[in-house]
């Protein structure tokens, strides 16, 4: 792919004006931008012929693109890509907007997945997106586990956390389990504890059943293992990625082809899958990061954008992100510092909590 950062600075200041120009009005209507257009407010007095020649030359680099017959050109991913990098000013959130973001913390409550549930309605209200919030994993470290079994196929697993929390997950245990294999289990499992969390004591599990194997029968052992995946995805484990304002995404989307990408998008969401790719999106990078079309690897058959950004603990350790997703045609100048408000925000609070 073209470096579009050595393109842009190949540009001189007429194409770059132009190229500007067009990205700026198709992200506000969504319409394509004829020289006609460009020529009312142009920086230096130039021809509409001349306008189309620099049009078609951007054209032929890959960053516009003409989308009917007619002479308007709208921004190919590649253009909106190198718009996001090198053009896009970015500014302080409105006050508007973090009035109505920070109105969700008002409350003075523990339940901190009810606040990340309204801090992404608030969210996806003030950009007319979607939102998407992953909310954190509980990180205290384990005081106690027990093992209940409900049926031949049905048992709980208690996970008691040294601050008080308790979360009771359902699971379908290996097949043959017992009560006496259960209680082994758990004894095995209670030993290995010592205040660690759970992503902790998940890892510690592997290295031990590797070297303690002969020290708990075979039942115990395939419920332990089993545990390995348990523990991660458990039905009763609180909903980690939280999307509200799909409806939002339906707003503009006449065109049977936008409706489709609307559908297939949909799809995405209520699959709610690859929740730790979502976070990988976050993690790999400091601060707020743009996806546009295919470059976003989660929803890249709908031609979505993505604004992401982490959020962090006391540790300075990310625990979770903040997002909005919505067409290619998104105000980024004003969503990214939303997001990027919204996530300092929310690790804040988190911070102060823990």
């Amino acid at each position: 792919m073209t470096d579009t950062s050595d393109l842009l600075q190949e540009m001189n200041e007429r194409s770059r004006e132009v190229f500007r120009r067009v990205v700026e009005g198709y992200l506000a209507n969504g319409d394509p931008v004829g020289s006609r257009t460009l020529t009312r407010d142009f920086s230096e007095k130039v021809s509409a012929a001349t306008i189309r020649n620099v049009m078609q030359d951007l054209e032929y680099l890959g960053l516009l693109d003409s989308p009917h017959a007619s002479a308007g050109r709208i921004p190919t991913q590649m253009g909106l890509r190198m718009f996001v990098d090198g053009l896009l000013e970015v500014g302080n959130p409105d006050i508007g907007d973090r009035a109505q973001i920070d109105a969700t913390m008002g409350r003075n409550e523990d339940d901190v997945t009810g606040m990340l549930d309204r801090l992404g309605t608030a969210l996806s209200g003030v950009t007319q997106g979607a939102s998407l919030v992953l909310a954190p994993k509980h990180e205290a470290p384990i005081k106690h586990i027990e093992f209940v079994s409900l049926s031949h196929d049905r048992a709980l697993a208690v996970l008691v956390f040294s601050d008080g929390h308790v979360e009771n997950r359902l699971f379908a245990p290996p097949p043959g389990q017992t009560p006496s294999s259960m209680r082994e289990a758990a004894n095995f499992l209670n030993s290995l504890v010592e205040g660690k969390t759970l992503s902790e004591l998940q890892r510690t599990i592997k290295t031990e059943m590797t070297k303690r194997r002969q020290e708990i029968d075979t039942l115990a052992a395939e419920l332990v293992t089993s545990g390995l995946v348990i523990w991660e995805s458990g039905e009763d484990q609180p909903e980690r990625l939280i999307v509200r304002g799909r409806a939002n995404l339906l707003t503009g989307s006449g065109e049977a082809q936008d409706l489709e990408k609307v559908r297939s998008l949909f799809d995405d969401l209520e699959r709610k899958r690859d929740i730790a790719d979502f976070l990988e999106l976050a993690e790999d990078g400091d601060g707020v990061r743009i996806f546009i079309g295919s470059e976003n690897k989660l929803f890249s058959l709908s031609g979505s954008s993505l604004v992401v950004s982490p959020y962090m603990n006391s540790d300075r350790k990310i625990i979770g992100a903040v997002g909005v997703i919505g067409p290619t045609r998104l105000n980024y100048g004003r969503i990214v510092p939303i997001v990027n408000y919204t996530a300092q925000l929310v690790g804040k609070l988190i911070s102060d909590r823990s």
